[in-house]
């Protein structure tokens, strides 16, 4: 039952919470739809610690995408075979994480050690950071630490699996059994900062202002005076 829980249950209701969480928050509270910039209070740290992170999270979730989302057959039937795989997510993957957990270890020392930032910071933006590094922290100790101290367990076989069968409502439970104890915990973390997600300033992420990009030049002109 505890099997079932964590991997069936729980998964289906931090998504639960994600989806009418958003649906609700759009509908009802979107003048809290914002990040909360505190760029005024302190600009270098955050500076480097935004890029740092951003840089590296966006290659850290396409790995994702690629790693729990695609079957190892589709991808070795294009040429990428288990030694590829391995070099783009061991390799290049921990590198990326890295930079990743170097970014947050900035933004969340800035966010707790800096009195004005911690001032104007909410329970849940402290809450968020710190569930964050730990995420970010537990996916690099998996990455390096378990996948060489356990050479033989291949997630993409396991965890693989088991994932895109909670997308299809048909999750394999045992496939889970034999997962590390690193990567129970990232994932574990990984849905519960999902569940948190509407009720947080993470609901920036949606708020991509594309439409810069085709919007029209602003004209500026000079007024004359008589």
């Amino acid at each position: 039952m505890i099997n079932q829980f964590i991997w069936v249950i729980y998964p289906y209701l931090c998504i639960a919470i994600f989806i009418i969480g958003h649906l609700f928050r759009f509908k009802y509270d979107q003048f809290s739809w914002t990040a909360k910039s505190s760029e005024f209070i302190e600009k270098k740290q955050l500076m480097w610690g935004s890029i740092l992170f951003h840089l590296g999270i966006i290659p850290v979730i396409f790995g994702h995408i690629v790693g729990l989302g695609i079957p190892a057959e589709w991808l070795s039937s294009v040429g990428v075979n288990n030694h590829l795989y391995h070099i783009g997510a061991v390799y290049i993957g921990s590198i990326f994480g890295i930079v990743t957990l170097i970014g947050m270890v900035l933004l969340t020392a800035r966010r707790i050690t800096k009195q004005n930032v911690r001032r104007l910071s909410s329970a849940s933006d402290i809450i968020v950071n710190i569930l964050l590094l730990v995420i970010v922290l537990m996916g690099c100790i998996s990455t390096l630490w378990t996948n060489a101290t356990t050479p033989d367990f291949d997630y993409r076989q396991t965890i693989s699996v088991w994932f895109r069968g909670l997308l299809i409502f048909k999750p394999d439970v045992a496939l889970m059994n034999d997962v590390p104890l690193t990567f129970k915990t990232h994932i574990i973390l990984g849905f519960l900062i999902t569940s948190l997600w509407p009720f947080t300033r993470l609901v920036h992420v949606w708020s991509v202002p594309l439409n810069y990009f085709s919007r029209s030049y602003i004209i500026y002109r000079k007024h004359k005076t008589n």
